[in-house]
């Protein structure tokens, strides 16, 4: 009797689970279904004429695009679109950067484009990480050795804060062939303006630390980190 009970609770356990499965496969297939249609009608939706413009001069210097990416007008498509989304306070929503690098294979030059532009990303962000200490001493809300002191560790935390940038999103990659046989490539990259602001704030604050300066904890309520 209580092996029949327990043979039959499996069973009951088994045609569940089978059911959840089933119609957690069958939800992640529409899913995929409808993304697969949003990229087609995207893909066939024609280019905005600024980005066949650049498009077609780029291509004019012998820039072209990996097998099996999308059209170099459709990724600039996608860059443009993403320099132009705003949060609610009107600012960024990303930071954009681009560099370029050449090396003997294609993933190698890759790599190094790369991470030249998250140098590039890095750059920006401690660029706008010394705006704000400057308007934050001009409304007299730290005084001019705290200011420095601030702005000695923004200077060297450069990189910390390449260090602390996760994972940049490519929207623009292209590349060209040489004389010499080795391959440029070009990389327009994407970084959440929300994840840069907090890379700066844990570079910065990690260099307060080490010097052992508690200006750290002044900055949370300053600069709003």
């Amino acid at each position: 009797m209580k092996k029949s009970f327990l043979a039959l609770l499996t069973m009951m356990l088994l045609a569940t689970s089978g059911v959840s499965y089933a119609q957690t496969t069958k939800e992640q297939r529409k899913e995929r279904k409808e993304l697969a249609k949003a990229s087609k009608k995207e893909l066939n939706e024609k280019s905005t004429k600024s980005a066949q413009k650049e498009a077609k001069k780029l291509s004019k210097e012998g820039w072209k695009t990996a097998p099996g990416a999308l059209p170099l007008d459709k990724q600039l498509d996608k860059s443009y679109m993403m320099q132009y989304q705003f949060d609610a306070d009107g600012f960024p929503e990303f930071i954009m950067a681009e560099a370029m690098s050449t090396g003997g294979n294609y993933d190698a030059a890759k790599l190094q484009a790369l991470e030249l532009a998250k140098q590039n990303l890095a750059g920006q962000i401690q660029t706008e990480v010394t705006a704000l200490i400057e308007n934050t001493v001009a409304n007299e809300q730290m005084d001019q050795g705290e200011a420095a002191s601030v702005a000695r560790s923004v200077m060297a935390s450069k990189n910390l804060i390449s260090q602390s940038i996760g994972r940049v999103l490519p929207v623009v990659e292209v590349y060209r062939d040489l004389k010499n046989n080795n391959k440029e490539v070009l990389v327009r990259v994407a970084y959440s303006q929300k994840m840069a602001k907090a890379a700066a704030k844990n570079a910065v604050k990690k260099e307060l630390e080490e010097r052992g300066d508690a200006l750290h904890e002044k900055l949370d309520q300053l600069l709003g980190w």
